[in-house]
């Protein structure tokens, strides 16, 4: 089963804590992690990450784990030393090591490298061996449009914490090509994964490009999704709200309509499976058990499930 091949369309906390453990039941160099850019955004003069960031992170062991993001141990001397000046600039923390990052992939982008070229540089610099791969090089923003107007995801999201109420989503972006190798891995893989991450705004924009969809619809190989709702609640970020402002139900039921057409399946937790019956009339398999991912050794027994349930 190490030998397999799987792509993981990945959002942030959510797709890295499943990430941990499949590399541990797949060859890591096996996997396709095909990263969402719409949460990239430009301050300080640095281009940043997120989702990026907290994939790579995660894979090399560094990530900061009570967060979910980061780099562990770090500290924060610059926004410190920049809040002194204007405390305005400082919305957006910024660890000194990862702060690093940014000014290194900024450094290469500016010599004209591109996001995929220097995600791969980082990766080769930090260990990590998973196919790390941004699922655009083109420009790519995610907007809220909201009662106090239109801003970026990180303005919504850290900057006002989620408190406008949330009217619609938007992608912003003028030509849109996947990056190289994306649909390839998406074509060749034995497995096509959709991790608990929030499916508006981390899985929306990878499937917003057409040439993606398009790929995941003709797929052969099997597409299965985690629910990232437990219970009637989401485990971390802004899900819960973006759904009930939306007038949508913070359901695995929602989470199944948003994939229709494009998994055959869904692991949703135990606390949910009167809910199997509902999912399954619109042609979805469900699969129950324990979906709850706060230790590794729960990321590696999900992987494994994954594995031996759909690749056996």
């Amino acid at each position: 089963m190490r030998n397999v091949k799987a792509t993981v369309l990945c959002g942030g906390v959510g797709a890295s804590r499943l990430l941990v453990g499949l590399a541990e039941v797949i060859k890591p160099e096996n996997i396709y992690a095909i990263v969402n850019t719409g949460d990239d955004i430009n301050l300080l003069g640095f281009h940043i990450s997120p989702d990026l960031d907290i994939i790579t992170y995660s894979l090399a062991g560094l990530v900061e784990k009570s967060r979910g993001w980061g780099i562990a141990k770090d500290t924060f001397n610059m926004i410190s030393q920049l809040a002194k000046y204007d405390k305005k600039l400082t919305w957006f923390n910024l660890g000194d090591k990862d702060l690093a990052t940014h000014i290194f992939r900024t450094s290469l982008m500016n010599q004209g490298k591109s996001l995929s070229e220097v995600t791969s540089l980082i990766c080769e610099k930090l260990k990590v061996k998973v196919k790390v791969i941004p699922m655009t090089d083109e420009p790519f923003e995610t907007h809220i449009v909201t009662n106090l107007g239109e801003m970026h995801f990180q303005e919504y999201l850290v900057k006002l914490k989620m408190k406008p109420k949330v009217n619609k989503i938007k992608f912003i972006h003028r030509k849109l090509t996947p990056s190289e190798g994306v649909v390839e891995a998406i074509e060749k893989s034995d497995i096509i994964i959709i991790p608990p991450s929030n499916p508006l705004v981390s899985i929306g924009p990878i499937l917003h490009i057409k040439k993606v969809r398009e790929a995941i619809e003709r797929r052969a190989s099997y597409s299965v999704a985690v629910s990232p709702i437990i219970g009637g609640k989401v485990v971390k970020g802004p899900l819960a709200k973006m759904l009930k402002d939306l007038k949508l139900e913070i359901s695995p039921v929602t989470i199944s309509k948003i994939y229709s057409g494009l998994i055959d399946a869904i692991i949703i937790d135990k606390v949910d499976a009167r809910l199997k019956g509902e999912i399954e009339e619109k042609g979805i398999k469900v699969f129950t058990r324990n979906i709850m991912i706060q230790r590794k050794s729960d990321s590696v027994n999900l992987a494994k499930f994954i594995v031996n349930t759909f690749l056996s």
